[in-house]
């Protein structure tokens, strides 16, 4: 864990600055696909996909090693040969999780905060689950497994398949001739972001296209077929921990409901988007039929309360390269402790940019929480020691923090809800 997060540590601030040179490029070109609100959504989604990935927040049923070592027909030695072939069986393997992913309930939940932006651009490449809480990679790495690819192969290729992906999640990079047949492209991956019929659940290749040309999942991006991107069902929420389990919420939500006892168990197993009879006609769900017409979520922020946004956001930034940097030194538990303080922190500042009327009391959890860190710790973990007056620093904030929130929840937020309700009932 330690390694992996000395790796973020230049992983994250790389991301950010090709993001921000995207942001750039679009707006010297006047095509701009970002919205504030939505990069701070996304830029979020990232952090807490990071915490959960480096604190090993998953069960993993079987580990790939277990498999390997008990079912390997030969042995073989890390060559730069097993290195390329261990990339391929990742991206195999890939592939078919993906496609798991998009075809079935309750595994649509892990996948769906990826999909959830409605503007498609590097940001939304670190729209990554934290609802994963058990590791079935082990099933899809079979093959690999069988051919013998040693654990620290798949340990080592595997970050690097993932970063890969990354590139590939824009607008501005047009199709690219011969490599559409050899590479993912922005083109394809442009496909498999969209809610358009013709597009929706193609093109599920990670890095290589050959698996969805070979099992019928490709999908060439049309000129007259302009993509439109989010999910069927919108979240309509800028909180990336909602966005993660607003899914599985209905999926058990309509498993209580349904009087069928067969539809109770089926549900989660049934292809995505399935609800039992007697609940959908009863509990309808809005979903997007004409993409083209839909209006994209927004929320009327002011500047001051954007302003705030970015700034909360830029503090979970700080504190989380504080996390990484000093990751030996805070040591566990207290990384654990840490981990919740950046949960509670990125869920309250995305609920006021939803102008939440709930933002101010979950601001206030939050703050007692650092608080009650402060207190119990003496200090903010290891922060004195390498920034003085750090942990008065983060008092300060915490007991600001509210009074700040407090204001545009009264005033801004309570206004947006007030008209929200005349809206509803005119």
């Amino acid at each position: 864990m330690e390694a992996y997060a000395q790796v973020l540590l230049y992983a994250i601030p790389g991301f950010i600055g090709l993001i921000l040179i995207e942001a750039l490029y679009g707006w010297i070109k006047g095509e701009v696909n970002f919205r504030s609100m939505d990069i701070i959504a996304s830029l979020s989604s990232g952090l807490t996909n990071t915490i959960k990935r480096i604190l090993g927040l998953t069960v993993v049923i079987v580990s790939y090693g277990w498999v390997e070592e008990r079912v390997a027909l030969m042995e073989i030695e890390a060559t730069w040969l097993v290195y390329v072939l261990a990339f391929l069986a990742l991206d195999f393997a890939g592939y078919w999780n993906h496609r798991l992913n998009h075809s079935i309930n309750y595994f649509w939940n892990v996948h769906i905060v990826h999909h959830s932006s409605e503007e498609f651009n590097l940001a939304c490449a670190l729209r990554q689950t934290i609802s994963n809480f058990f590791g079935l990679g082990f099933i899809f790495l079979f093959p690999a497994a069988l051919l013998g690819i040693p654990e620290e192969v798949i340990a080592v290729v595997g970050p690097l398949h993932f970063f890969l992906q990354f590139w590939y999640h824009t607008t501005y990079i047009p199709k690219l001739g011969i490599l559409e047949y050899l590479i993912i492209t922005p083109s394809q991956h442009r496909v498999h972001h969209a809610i358009n019929d013709i597009y929706l659940d193609k093109n599920l290749g990670e890095i290589f296209p050959w698996w969805d040309r070979i099992f019928g999942t490709f999908q060439e991006e049309l000129e007259d077929v302009p993509p439109v991107y989010g999910v069927k069902r919108a979240v309509r929420t800028w909180n990336p921990i909602r966005i993660n389990f607003q899914h599985l919420w209905l999926l058990m939500q309509d498993a209580w409901r349904t009087k069928n006892i067969k539809d109770k168990f089926l549900i989660w197993f049934m292809p995505t988007g399935w609800r039992p009879e007697d609940v959908k006609g009863k509990y309808p769900i809005e979903v997007i039929q004409d993409p083209y017409t839909y209006e994209k979520y927004d929320t009327p922020a002011s500047m001051p309360l954007r302003i705030w946004s970015w700034f909360q956001f830029g503090l979970t930034l700080f504190l989380m390269l504080d996390f990484l940097l000093h990751f030996a030194e805070i040591g566990f538990p207290s990384l654990f402790y840490y981990g919740g303080f950046f949960l509670l922190l990125v869920y309250s500042y995305t609920s006021l940019m939803d102008l939440d009327r709930n933002a101010w009391w979950i601001d206030l959890i939050k703050s007692a929480y650092g608080l009650g860190i402060i207190y119990f710790m003496d200090g903010w973990f290891v922060m004195d020691s390498w920034i003085p007056g750090g942990s008065m620093a983060m008092m300060a904030y915490l007991i600001l923090s509210p009074v700040i929130v407090a204001g545009f929840t009264f005033g801004e937020v309570k206004s947006y809800q007030k008209l929200a309700t005349e809206v509803a009932h005119s």
